[in-house]
């Protein structure tokens, strides 16, 4: 069997982290699909900014929504919106298959990562443009996203919770994603089709706290935190995802809120590529891999059920860290911190770019 579609007889679904216009005309994104069972898409304002800077696919669409725009951000979401949903429509089937998955992910601007109203109104807007079952809404999992993530989830939208670090935030996440369900099944509403996914980030935490443990002695932890870390979080959603407010939900068709694996490419060459991809596959999982981490695990990746074993490991790596004076709540913000900046630096060149081709295709 194709190694990236073993994973999936394994519970976890493998989403692309990518998303451009090109992969979908020219029947790329289809043979991921069929080929290597590919469940899904997510996109940020990275991969947009990368996609139409380097293209001329999305000149016609700028000419012909620079009309209409009225700022060059609701241009930008004209053309991505365009791409999301012929996207979602090529994962139909999959999503008819099941409910849980064939999803295709599309962020609320960066600018508003802690802005509570104006992410809620921006994640209606979106999900009302794209108009499509199968598409997740995504939202910042900062302290004020949590409430326009709460929000959201009682309208009936589903969200794809980003840009997570830390177990308490992890935590607070899926407070907010149950408290939202509650609120839609008391106004009245069914729940059974609402999804969502809660994006933990791993290698971004190995960057930050690797040289930490060189300096303290435990350089044979490196490559080892942010695998602990999302094995503790599997711990919390399992615990979560259980017991009397749960079941009553889940007794009203209740979807759990998976836990999707961010930032799954290998930061250090010393590492092997497939490295965080390996380490966490498991039961009621996404992962959401880079092309070039797909096609590597392809060629020499090992599927096999890695996530719930070493539980204790995990556990006294964290421990061990924790003793050694390393303060992972600070790290963990300022992985926040920096995660909000690396998206509105390309989401500014984005939009400064489209100004430019605008000016070009006039």
């Amino acid at each position: 069997m194709n190694n990236v579609k073993q994973i999936h007889s394994f519970g976890q679904s493998i989403w692309l982290d990518f998303i451009d216009r090109a992969i979908i005309n020219n029947g790329k994104l289809k043979s991921l699909i069929d080929v290597d069972g590919v469940r899904g898409v997510t996109s940020n304002p990275a991969i947009f900014e990368k996609a139409i800077t380097s293209s001329s696919d999305y000149d016609a669409d700028i000419r012909a929504l620079s009309g209409s725009a009225s700022t060059t951000e609701e241009l930008f979401f004209g053309l991505a919106v365009k791409d999301i949903q012929a996207a979602a429509d090529l994962f139909k089937g999959v999503h008819a298959e099941d409910k849980m998955d064939g999803y295709v992910s599309l962020e609320v601007s960066p600018f508003l990562a802690l802005d509570t109203e104006g992410t809620f109104e921006q994640a209606k807007k979106l999900w009302k443009q794209v108009d499509r079952k199968n598409v997740m809404i995504k939202i910042p999992g900062t302290q004020p996203g949590l409430s326009a993530i709460r929000q959201s989830i009682a309208q009936g939208i589903n969200i794809n919770v980003t840009l997570l670090f830390g177990l308490e935030r992890y935590r607070a996440v899926t407070e907010a994603y149950i408290a939202g369900l509650e609120d839609h099944l008391a106004a009245g509403h069914s729940i059974g089709h609402i999804s969502s996914v809660a994006s933990f980030f791993l290698s971004r935490i190995d960057v930050i706290v690797d040289p930490l443990l060189d300096q303290k002695g435990l350089g044979e932890l490196k490559g080892e935190v942010a695998i602990a870390s999302a094995k503790k979080a599997y711990e919390i959603y399992k615990e979560v995802f259980s017991g009397p407010r749960w079941e009553k939900l889940a007794a009203a068709g209740a979807q759990p809120q998976r836990l999707l694996w961010a930032s799954t490419s290998s930061k250090n060459p010393a590492f092997k590529d497939t490295k965080y991809v390996e380490a966490l596959i498991g039961p009621d999982t996404v992962d959401t891999v880079p092309l070039e981490t797909i096609e590597a695990f392809r060629d020499h990746g090992i599927a096999a059920n890695t996530l719930e074993p070493g539980l204790d490991t995990a556990t006294e790596i964290l421990n061990r860290v924790k003793a050694a004076g390393i303060n992972m709540d600070e790290i963990t913000q300022t992985l926040e911190d920096e995660g909000i900046d690396k998206f509105n630096k390309p989401f500014e060149k984005l939009l400064k770019s489209i100004e430019d081709q605008q000016e070009k295709v006039k």
